[in-house]
């Protein structure tokens, strides 16, 4: 079995600032779309997968074997049927049309507003807001901000954007990163050392968001893709030699999942760039990660476990770090007191909806046999049947 956790591909701005000389007419399709760079990235990651799976993956496309999800964005849809058309090439019969070297796949989403699987941070959560409230008043954030003043001040008068501050000048660093990738002229005030002092701001947005105060519990509250990883390994049968649970998303789902695994190294993951779980049987998950374009895949250790982690002790210590009940932790501590007498009501009623979720996962004990063997690639699951879900975000 496995899951596959990935960012989308280049992409254009999500927005300008008010005195960027590119505005939103300068964009072939707009701002936050997928541009070709990105669609080449996703469609050579998809034939990665098809090369590192040769023998496991079916050779041709099964509905049975793979399931696609993806957020409500333009460029994670166009991603992951751009990462589907480097997977799947048709061949034989699945061939519609002799000159076109591409066939449909079905990708699923669900509206922006009902997203509680794959888009971080999410909004709707009064204690999650009250922790962030709380970083703010940690020594490191007012002390960082109070570094940071007199740039703020440079940024903010160069760009217009008379709001900005230490947690929202990171969309500045967005916008010039995406015009530099395509080749367009930068702002004399835009320097290298400018550059460096945005990402640097970037990057501390990222700890403010998931990290610095009260990890963990952030993560309870944030980390939902490390929940499902570990939720569909518990209900899924080791007979299944690989199942890929494959994420094209945000860069702030993969900094979420890597927080909450206390993983993540402080830099924000390129576009195209894969956390790779597998999951033998020998009940042991191994994780890789594949740096955006660079086909080398990375090992990555879980802290307080061996590279090669025992299910049971995967399961066990990123436990601390999944919400059990996601809704009344988001309530503020006071509400939850209020909400008390209500609980069990509550837990009686969804249980039913607890016990389909399990048995869902049921349908993955399909399978041909057992075993493992080794290559040069490292510890590999004998050839057998493959499932995917891939949620682009």
């Amino acid at each position: 079995k496995g899951f596959r956790l990935f960012r989308h591909g280049d992409r254009s701005p999500i927005r300008a600032y008010p005195t960027d000389p590119y505005q939103e007419k300068d964009w072939p399709q707009g701002f936050g779309q997928l541009s070709q760079i990105g669609m080449r990235q996703q469609y050579m990651l998809g034939r990665f997968l098809r090369d590192r799976y040769k023998g496991f993956l079916n050779e041709s496309y099964e509905r049975q074997e793979i399931s696609v999800r993806s957020t409500d964005y333009d460029r994670t849809l166009m991603s992951a049927l751009a990462n589907l058309a480097g997977l799947y090439p048709p061949a034989g019969q699945q061939v519609f049309l002799p000159d076109l070297k591409w066939q449909p796949i079905p990708v699923h989403t669900v509206p922006l507003k009902e997203e509680r699987l794959l888009s971080f941070p999410l909004g709707d959560c009064p204690r999650y807001k009250q922790l962030m409230s709380e970083t703010e008043h940690t020594e490191e954030f007012i002390n960082f901000t109070r570094e940071n003043k007199d740039f703020v001040d440079l940024i903010r008068n160069k760009t217009g954007l008379n709001h900005t501050d230490v947690k929202s000048v990171w969309s500045v660093h967005d916008t010039l990163f995406c015009e530099l990738s395509h080749n367009l002229s930068l702002p004399d005030w835009v320097t290298p050392d400018v550059m460096a002092r945005l990402k640097s701001l970037r990057d501390f947005s990222f700890e403010y968001q998931f990290g610095m105060y009260k990890r963990q519990e952030k993560s309870r509250l944030q980390g939902g893709m490390c929940a499902r990883f570990t939720h569909f390994i518990k209900t899924c049968s080791f007979n299944v030699h690989i199942v890929c649970v494959s994420v094209p998303q945000h860069d702030t789902t993969l900094i979420a999942l890597q927080i909450s695994l206390n993983l993540f190294n402080g830099n924000q993951p390129p576009y195209a760039s894969c956390h790779f779980f597998e999951l033998y049987s020998s009940a042991s998950v191994l994780m890789f990660y594949r740096n955006g374009s660079n086909t080398q895949l990375y090992p990555l250790q879980l802290p307080g476990c061996a590279l090669d982690c025992p299910l049971e002790d995967f399961v066990r210590i990123t436990e601390p770090s999944i919400s059990k009940d996601w809704d009344t932790e988001c309530q503020l501590p006071s509400k939850r007191r209020d909400r008390g007498k209500y609980v069990t009501h509550c837990r009686t009623v969804t249980a039913p909806f607890a016990l389909v979720l399990n048995l869902t996962g049921l349908f993955c004990t399909q399978s041909r046999g057992p075993g493992t063997r080794h290559t040069q690639r490292g510890l590999q699951p004998e050839p057998n049947w493959f499932f995917q879900v891939i949620v682009p975000l």
